[in-house]
């Protein structure tokens, strides 16, 4: 769908900035309210949603339903559903019996949901922010003007690196860009993987499959004690409920952020049956002899320096305190991704709130200014709403509740009470 051209002196209700799923997902679910002017700006040209990820068979953790809309709105003409019965591959997926999207599909998905939307505008960078005559002012790269009553914020998280990696030369590659890179890496004599989440999983799993083809050595170290799989029981779950919202966003702010480092294999631990297929592919391959690969655990980066074409890689072994290095030609970075406040914001940070770790203190409602229900945060809250923060199937929930708030009614029933189990005394 062709986006509307903008009004000159337009008041909009709300703009969004950023069109990751998140916003997209409000996107979709704001495009029918006729009460409700709202405009999306993203800056890439289309959307794109993890490209350098999409590996042979890579899926998403969370089943089809956790789409843009279904959890708030079912019968909506942006679900997966929809999308698959237009793609003409409904009974493909059925006959599947696999919930699991893959990466790649869900994509594009995405991008058949953003193409059918009047209210996005790709290629526009916002270049800064303002608060005039009671309205939030948006100006872009390209001198176009947005004014709102809220603004969303979608810009999303960025690829995280050690400090002492951001500089260092030779072949550096975060996971967000593995595949741009595959090739490059694999001429390499070694490679040393550092992270054990589910990317580190599949990037180590894809390299060990073509280890004989290459004869490249492969390392895969992490700080934790073990290769972690994801937390996926059902009761555990429940912890992506408004319940546990309610629960967590009310404990103190420094309970709050132990929870989330104690909470990180609830949403950044390694499917189990990933773990099952590398081990399997491990035993098959050693038949023949050693493979040249080798799984450090309890080991944390410390340090890096790149020199004689390569990579000398400072190690500490946190239970046994003794330090070590390795060689590596090649370093990939799979140590995640980290919310950045957007440097557009510096104008209106007087109106926004902090709290004493620095980060915005988003409050149950996910807004973050001063007045309780002016400017909304997507995804950018692990440490005040846990782990539904980052997660894709608690993404209608949040946006029927921001709507909730932009509207002043219900429009999409908002739930309150989805669990058997009692998180507070």
């Amino acid at each position: 769908m062709t986006a509307l051209p903008e009004m000159p002196g337009r008041t909009h209700d709300f703009v969004g900035i950023g069109l990751g799923p998140f916003n997209l997902g409000l996107a979709c679910l704001t495009e029918p309210i006729t009460e409700l002017d709202g405009v999306f700006l993203e800056s890439k040209p289309s959307f794109s949603w993890h490209a350098g990820m999409f590996l042979d068979g890579a899926h998403l953790q969370t089943p089809f339903l956790s789409d843009l809309v279904t959890l708030a709105d079912p019968t909506s003409p942006y679900s997966f559903l929809a999308y698959l019965k237009e793609r003409g591959r409904l009974y493909s997926f059925y006959i599947r019996e696999n919930f699991y999207p893959l990466r790649v599909e869900y994509d594009d998905y995405c991008r058949w949901a953003a193409s059918k939307l009047s209210n996005v505008r790709f290629g526009t960078t916002v270049t800064e922010v303002t608060y005039e005559d009671e309205l939030y002012v948006a100006r872009t790269d390209a001198g176009d003007v947005h004014r709102a009553r809220h603004l969303v914020l979608g810009t999303g998280t960025t690829p995280h690196l050690p400090e002492f990696c951001r500089e260092l030369d030779g072949e550096v590659i975060h996971t967000s860009r593995y595949l741009d890179h595959k090739h490059a890496l694999q001429a390499k004599e070694s490679i040393t993987l550092v992270g054990s989440g589910q990317s580190a999983a599949e990037i180590y799993r894809d390299l060990l499959g073509e280890i004989d083809l290459h004869g490249y050595q492969l390392n895969w170290v992490t700080r934790s004690p073990r290769f972690f799989p994801l937390e996926y029981t059902k009761l555990t779950l429940e912890m992506t409920s408004p319940e546990y919202i309610d629960y967590f966003h009310a404990l103190p702010e420094q309970t709050r952020y132990r929870l989330v480092e104690e909470q990180k294999g609830l949403f950044k631990g390694i499917d189990s049956a990933l773990i099952d297929e590398i081990f399997d592919l491990l035993y098959q391959k050693n038949l023949d002899g050693p493979v040249p690969t080798r799984l450090l655990t309890n080991s944390a980066l410390t340090s890096a320096r790149h020199e004689d074409g390569g990579f000398t890689l400072g190690f500490h072994q946190e239970e046994q305190h003794k330090g070590y290095e390795l060689r590596s030609q090649a370093l990939v970075l799979a140590t995640g991704y980290t919310f950045v406040e957007p440097e557009f914001l510096r104008p209106v940070r007087d109106r926004l709130r902090y709290d004493a770790h620095g980060n915005f203190d988003v409050a149950r409602n996910y807004a973050i200014d001063v007045t309780g229900r002016g400017v909304f945060l997507q995804n950018g809250g692990v440490h005040t709403h846990s782990v539904t923060s980052p997660d894709l199937g608690m993404g209608p929930y949040r946006n029927a509740s921001i709507i909730r708030e932009l509207l002043g009614s219900e429009y999409y029933p908002v739930e309150k009470s989805i669990a058997f189990q009692e998180f507070a005394v």
